[in-house]
């Protein structure tokens, strides 16, 4: 996944703290055409946070978010839904409307930002849904029938309506056993291939990092070191050491080597 040097996503000088407590101090990250960027850290270290501040859940102290080569905080509303329109979002627990069904949570930013007669709207749900590899008897089904699997599958089929270039990841293996896990990645991956996205991953999942991440960004002492994959593992950075090499890591490899 060799990056094309176009700039899809940068983040400058990102300063968030709450009361006394720093989270981000200058931050910066720029991630490229169709990278799969794994953003790793510590608890309590603001991935989160830091999501929530590109994504403008959260508003920084100082900095700035640029998507596509434009500043945010410099868009007009019609021109921020512009942006908003280009990416996709999947949240740690799913976030699905209970009340609505799989291909009603589909079809709805469908129905906000196109305008699509009815039958349209369920054909190209229904797409979307049979492209995350859901049965088509999912799509009747309201959230709370569906399992840990089949929750994330239906956050990503309602990320991908509209057909973004840009995917905003957080968490998406979590909860899941090995199994489920290693579906998902083979999904992100067979998605990242065909439809050659640009992702950007939140994540503690080092076989996902492993799996499908070419660059990753690890937030250490409220900044951020970037560098592909291959590279990060070998950064002196004590916490960095220990999450690449550390106990947790060993396992993995002898697990793979058994």
């Amino acid at each position: 996944m060799p990056q094309s040097g176009r700039v899809i996503l940068e983040v400058r000088g990102l300063v968030n703290h709450f009361g006394a407590q720093v989270v981000h101090d200058g931050l910066d990250m720029q991630v490229y055409a169709e990278d799969v960027f794994g953003i790793v850290g510590g608890s309590g270290a603001g991935k989160s946070v830091l999501l929530r501040s590109i994504l403008g859940l959260e508003h920084p102290q100082s900095g700035t978010v640029s998507i596509g080569g434009r500043d945010l905080a410099r868009l007009n509303y019609a021109q921020l839904r512009t942006v908003k329109a280009d990416y996709g979002v999947t949240f740690q627990a799913g976030a699905l409307y209970s009340a609505l069904t799989v291909l009603q949570n589909v079809q709805f930013p469908m129905i906000e930002h196109l305008q699509l007669p009815a039958q349209a709207l369920d054909e190209l749900a229904m797409l979307k849904i049979r492209l995350v590899g859901l049965p088509a008897d999912a799509a009747a089904k309201y959230p709370a029938q569906l399992s840990g699997g089949m929750v994330k599958r239906a956050a990503l089929a309602r990320a991908l309506a509209l057909d973004p270039q840009l995917l905003f990841l957080d968490e998406p293996t979590s909860g899941l056993d090995p199994i489920g896990a290693a579906a998902f990645d083979d999904l992100l991956h067979e998605l990242h291939r065909q439809l050659r996205l640009t992702v950007v991953m939140i994540t503690h999942d080092l076989d996902s990092i492993f799996r499908n991440c070419n660059r990753v960004g690890v937030i250490v002492d409220r900044r951020m070191e970037v560098d592909t994959l291959a590279r990060i593992v070998d950064h002196p950075n004590p916490w960095i050491q220990a999450y690449f090499h550390g106990e947790r890591a060993r396992a993995r490899e002898e697990g793979y080597g058994a």
